[in-house]
């Protein structure tokens, strides 16, 4: 019933998607970086089992796609994929090997790149320390079209610097009320101390889309009301019996099961967001993006969001 239901709604919209892909693979066009870090308020709420749905998504639309992330190996995005990432960018960053033995391939368009180490030190790198980091972003083998940043809870700030690089940054959250009072208080906190002032919202396992938005409608209520932040609806993820299942194989739902439900919302996802706005720290593709990180990261003070 489910299925049937939640693809109803997305079947057409995919078809539109498939359409419009192959228009833009046919006309070209110049390569712009679109950079989107995930968050949560808490654990358990399916953050890093939709990026790496989205970066497959993504991936098949033709894009190039990044995604960094900041957890380490016994719950990150490698795993997802039933791979394992033994090395880290620090080591990049320390010299200690190439960037091209750092990264994970789980298939074409698609690259993984472990960061949980560097994150914590990127705003103490020494000026060589930050010079081999830009040297070793802007030789990727390939350019990149989109970074998806799964971003830890556990940044020594409080909050991932790649967060306030990023133009967009997309809060998960799912239908239980711990997991969306979290949600509100991070986005107050960040709102407060970064004046970051607007987000989007993913809502993750839920029984229906009207559910979705009932949760989405009453966060963004509160925040609008209070003046904490602009709120935008990204989409919901049913929680399917195909999408559990995924998750126990280590396999994106959208290999395992590319005709369920919840794979077809990851698809309706993925394409919405390449029509979000890019900003302007990303229309100067991956090296640029990484220096405005650099000089961001330099001037956060440490522990300002829980002050």
């Amino acid at each position: 019933m489910l299925l049937a239901w939640w693809q109803s709604a997305v079947v057409v919209a995919d078809f539109r998607v498939d359409q419009a892909a192959g228009l833009r693979r046919m006309l070209g066009g110049g390569r712009q970086l679109q950079v989107v870090t995930f968050v949560a308020g808490c654990e358990g709420v399916g953050r890093s089992v939709a990026v790496a749905n989205l970066g497959v998504a993504l991936a098949r639309l033709g894009k190039e796609v990044l995604i960094i992330d900041e957890h380490a190996s016994s719950d990150d995005i490698a795993s997802s994929f039933g791979l394992v990432a033994r090395y880290d960018l620090l080591n990049v960053v320390q010299r200690e090997m190439p960037l091209s033995q750092v990264l994970v391939q789980p298939m074409n368009g698609l690259l993984i790149l472990p960061a949980a180490k560097a994150v914590k030190k990127i705003g103490r790198l020494s000026l060589p320390q930050q010079q081999t980091l830009l040297d070793a972003m802007s030789g990727l083998e390939r350019p990149v079209d989109v970074i998806l940043v799964d971003a830890s809870m556990a940044h020594p700030n409080g909050f991932s610097p790649f967060g306030l690089a990023s133009q967009e940054t997309v809060v998960v959250l799912s239908g239980n009320s711990a997991s969306i009072t979290e949600a509100y208080s991070l986005i107050k906190k960040v709102s407060h101390a970064f004046s970051r002032k607007h987000f989007r919202i993913l809502v993750n396992k839920v029984r229906s889309l009207p559910d979705a938005r009932s949760i989405f409608e009453n966060i963004a209520q509160v925040a609008a009301q209070r003046g904490i932040a602009r709120l935008e609806f990204v989409g919901a993820i049913p929680l399917d019996e195909s999408l559990r299942q995924s998750v126990q194989l280590c396999r994106p739902v959208l290999m395992q099961a590319p005709d369920s439900a919840s794979a077809a919302a990851f698809r309706d996802i993925a394409a919405d967001l390449l029509y979000w706005q890019r900003g302007d720290s990303e229309t100067g593709g991956v090296e640029h993006f990484m220096q405005q990180l650099l000089h961001l990261s330099q001037r956060i003070t440490p522990n300002v969001l829980r002050a």
